[in-house]
């Protein structure tokens, strides 16, 4: 099931994995396989489309970057039973890492697929190299998710034009130029049957539980258990992650490092990817250097804690 029609010019993946219950995960790669697996994870209502020119800079340094779309997102599948909490994408995390020949990648994760990098990797899930944090930490802002889901909860019957629905991104992200070109706007959007363009995720990823007090006391356990080179970087004009949110996160995890992008809002990658791109590539050069040996951090973590049980919808 899907939300309707791709539209011509949207690309097509690279490739497809099986995800957790047979779910096909779409993405796409960049660079040399032989060089430090990256693994990219998107934010909730993104798709692999938003790491194109990030992966490509990777690639370039000599990575080997690998974007995917979350279950429900994208070109990936839809769960027939409307499950997309972090425990499950944890899931298609380990099965698109044992396709990809169970390499130890580093792990980028931007909002929604930030908490399920730090839920793998604070649970003991997956062993990784490093970690990068996009604009998400334990601590994020009620109101900047509520904001976002607001958006994505915009227009459920579709829109009537890719005006329309520039519009739309126009008032969410007022700070960012409007696009010049509005075919770009395709690889977001599917065809319903009725002519309306609709937005690629599954509207049953909305209705999942939201419980903030949970997830936040789980991924600080998780934050406290990170024994890996990790850093945070932070959009300064995000609503979603405050500089009261990064310094909390720092304080636990007293070995990862942090930048902060001043003009850039919760979607940093695609805000100032030049930036973005150029702090990734430098904290990997020194941690996953391409062609040789990770360097291992000096600093003391906190023992390792589980999170309390349950799954729950990390929007963000």
């Amino acid at each position: 099931m899907s939300a309707g029609k791709r539209i011509p010019g949207t690309p097509d993946p690279m490739h497809y994995w099986d995800g957790a219950g047979g779910i096909k995960i779409a993405g796409d790669s960049w660079g040399n396989p032989e060089g430090p697996l990256i693994l990219l994870q998107h934010g909730g209502g993104q798709t692999r489309h938003a790491w194109k020119t990030a992966g490509e800079a990777l690639g370039a340094a000599g990575y080997h970057a690998v974007a995917f779309d979350a279950r429900g997102h994208g070109d990936s599948d839809w769960s027939s039973e409307g499950i997309y909490g972090q425990d499950i994408m944890v899931e298609d995390l380990i099965c698109v890492i044992a396709a990809l020949g169970g390499k130890r990648p580093v792990l980028v994760g931007a909002s929604m697929g930030g908490g399920v990098s730090l839920v793998a990797l604070g649970e003991d899930h997956v062993d990784a190299t490093a970690l990068v944090m996009v604009d998400i930490a334990p601590q994020i802002e009620p109101e900047g998710v509520k904001k976002i889901t607001g958006f994505m909860g915009l227009k459920p019957e579709g829109f009537d034009s890719l005006e329309e629905v520039a519009e739309a991104i126009g008032s969410y992200q007022p700070h960012r130029k409007p696009p010049k070109n509005l075919g770009g706007l395709v690889k977001n959007l599917r065809l319903a049957d009725n002519g309306k363009y609709r937005w690629h995720w599954d509207p049953q990823f909305l209705t999942m539980p939201r419980n903030l007090g949970a997830r936040t006391e789980r991924l600080e356990a998780c934050s406290r258990a990170l024994k890996l080179p990790t850093l945070l970087v932070r959009g300064g004009l995000s609503d979603v992650l405050s500089e009261a949110g990064a310094q909390a996160f720092l304080g636990m995890c007293p070995q990862s490092e942090y930048v902060n992008v001043t003009d850039a809002g919760h979607m940093v990658a695609g805000d100032r990817n030049d930036v973005f791109s150029s702090a990734v590539i430098e904290f990997l050069s020194r941690t996953v250097p391409v062609g040789g040996e990770p360097l291992q951090p000096a600093h003391t973590v906190h023992p390792h804690h589980e999170g309390p049980p349950g799954d729950v919808n990390d929007i963000p």
